[in-house]
């Protein structure tokens, strides 16, 4: 995997925390990818912890679960990531449902983590 590019140097300070936080290899692609695009959205960031167990190094199952509260745009930025991390789908992860919910940062910072996932630069 090669290096992300990161949108700005909070982006990869955030993203450098949340790597120490898992105590995470960086040669973990699937994990690293949910957390370039937890750490490139605020409120993802903000509600990490509802997203990933960082005790059991696994996802939580924040879509199906209800217990916080995403926008329409940060639900679409988890359902990516899970689907990055682990193939996850349902019914709105198709590219097309995904993209339409997404602001243009979000759609850069989602097309940023595809292009890392599978190491196209």
């Amino acid at each position: 995997m090669k290096a992300p590019i990161f949108l700005s140097m909070e982006h990869l300070n955030r993203y450098e925390n949340l790597i120490r936080k898992d105590r995470m290899s960086h040669q973990d692609a699937e994990r690293s990818v949910l957390f370039y695009l937890i750490s490139g959205n605020q409120d993802l960031y903000k509600k990490c912890d509802a997203i990933y167990d960082f005790k059991r190094h696994q996802i939580h199952l924040c879509l199906t679960e209800g217990s916080t509260d995403f926008s329409s745009g940060s639900t679409a930025l988890i359902r990516l990531g899970f689907n990055l991390y682990n193939g996850y789908e349902d019914g709105e992860t198709s590219p097309y449902h995904l993209f339409y919910r997404l602001d243009e940062p979000n759609r850069i910072l989602a097309m940023s983590a595809i292009n890392m996932r599978f190491s196209i630069y």
